[in-house]
């Protein structure tokens, strides 16, 4: 059981709500262009978010490592899972593990090409790969050179929802760049506020995130400005759900900033509970604002 706990520690489950729900709202933006659902695409694809999350998490703990080894202000959402740094796996276990879910991933990809006719899920499981070494691993290391809100941007905002939409159309037509504005701002957020509990470490190691280069507060400010601009371009990504979707979504979205906002000026990351509750608050806020883009979306035809 210490070895199962160890491997669920390592496998970080709350971090599967931030590539679920943009999977979620990639589908919705099928139904709502195509009429299109079937669960067992939906189970399909999950599955693919799932192999690609932990392929993640194992890959991250072992290139964080000299980073999170030093990390005394690490919480729930910030400093990797800490199995390496505790002692409980080591780093060929996880790098073994990442292979299987790196592979798991290829399983789900040639299931869908080959049994639902998914072509282009070979270039996103690819892509998704591609942006995982780039963003940890040298020579590129992305991350650590000031560009790693940019490629979760990218991953969480732009690449899951099109695998989203793909798996469940079987077709990219219909799916306009701009629809996609607004939950790249939101994985641009994301990445923003989960850092700001490892800005000490990072910065003692090199590492250019937001925090380390512009400071606590103003990541925090710049995490929250981005969401509520996300919120503001609801009609990009909620095509032809209408304004009273656009009108709630935005209550909803600025309900939920509430508390974040409030939260914001004691969360420096010395604080840890402070931080922690302020992360918590705001990363949940951005999985409510695309889950309420996936309900307008899902109920667009009703």
């Amino acid at each position: 059981m210490t070895r199962l706990g160890a491997w669920v520690q390592a496998s970080r489950p709350l971090s599967q709500i931030s590539v679920a729900v943009p999977l979620v709202y990639g589908q919705a933006l099928a139904f709502a262009a195509y009429g299109t659902f079937r669960w067992k695409l939906f189970a399909a694809v999950h599955l693919f978010g799932l192999m690609d999350q932990l392929f993640v998490v194992y890959t991250n703990d072992v290139a964080d490592y000299a980073s999170d080894v030093h990390n005394t202000t690490h919480g729930r959402y910030s400093g990797g899972s800490r199995v390496l740094v505790e002692g409980k796996l080591g780093p060929f276990a996880l790098a073994r593990a990442a292979t299987v879910a790196l592979l798991g991933m290829a399983a789900v990809s040639a299931y869908l090409v080959f049994r639902e006719h998914r072509a282009f899920m070979v270039v996103i499981a690819a892509v998704a790969a591609h942006l995982m070494w780039v963003y940890s691993f040298p020579p590129f290391r992305l991350s650590y050179r000031g560009y790693g809100e940019m490629l979760q941007g990218l991953g969480l905002g732009v690449l899951l929802p099109i695998a989203g939409f793909y798996a469940q159309a079987g077709t990219l037509t219909g799916l306009a760049p701009r629809t996609l504005v607004p939950g790249f701002l939101l994985g641009y957020a994301a990445n923003v506020i989960a850092a700001l509990g490892d800005a000490p470490s990072d910065a003692a190691s090199g590492k250019r995130t937001l925090p380390v280069r512009r400071g606590e507060p103003r990541a925090r400010r710049t995490g929250l400005v981005a969401i509520a601009a996300a919120a503001l371009l609801t009609p990009f990504a909620t095509p032809g759900a209408g304004v009273l979707a656009w009108v709630l979504v935005v209550a909803v979205a600025a309900a939920a900033l509430v508390r974040s906002v409030r939260l914001s000026p004691f969360a420096e990351s010395i604080d840890r509970a402070s931080c922690e509750r302020f992360t918590g608050a705001t990363l949940a806020t951005i999985s409510i604002v695309i889950l309420a883009w996936s309900a307008a979306l899902f109920t667009s035809r009703w």
